[in-house]
């Protein structure tokens, strides 16, 4: 995998840490796991889905956690030591799988079904980030009316 020096961004951006931590990490990390598998997808314009095969896992062996925008989930199995396997083809081994979530991504819910867990997410974006209409007014401006401040008379008074 090739290495990429990020020092320039460094120098010349404020307030994009954890673009760079992100960037940083994700380079870094060359041994990640490859167990489970999983699939992300794009239901809507807002909406994502993670789908993720997680065959002879019961709900109650997964465990999903969000915590500083990072899903974390995680499986672990009970093993019967009474079982004995002539050919064992089924994965059962724990795991723990982490995703960096974009600002506003929020976790709406998952089900378990037929083997793969599917996680959905929804993106909220705040009134106050959302584009918006400015109105173009004619004329003079308009003086808005105040209080007079330590004892100054205003205009109108």
């Amino acid at each position: 995998m090739r290495s990429f020096d990020f020092s320039p961004l460094y120098r010349s951006t404020v307030g994009f840490d954890q673009l760079h931590s992100l960037l940083d990490s994700v380079t870094r990390d060359t041994d990640q796991p490859t167990y489970p598998p999983y699939n992300i997808e794009r239901t809507g314009e807002q909406d994502y889905r993670i789908t993720m095969a997680v065959a002879g896992f019961a709900s109650d062996d997964l465990n999903l956690e969000v915590k500083q925008n990072v899903l974390t989930i995680s499986g672990k199995r009970e093993e019967t030591e009474s079982t004995k396997y002539l050919y064992r083809g089924i994965a059962g081994r724990s795991f723990e799988r982490r995703f960096q979530l974009a600002d506003h991504v929020e976790v709406n819910g998952a089900h378990l079904e037929n083997g793969l867990l599917h996680v959905d997410l929804h993106r909220r974006i705040p009134e106050e980030l959302k584009p918006r209409q400015i109105k173009i007014s004619q004329g003079a401006p308009q003086k808005s009316v105040g209080k007079s401040i330590e004892g100054f008379a205003s205009a109108a008074d």
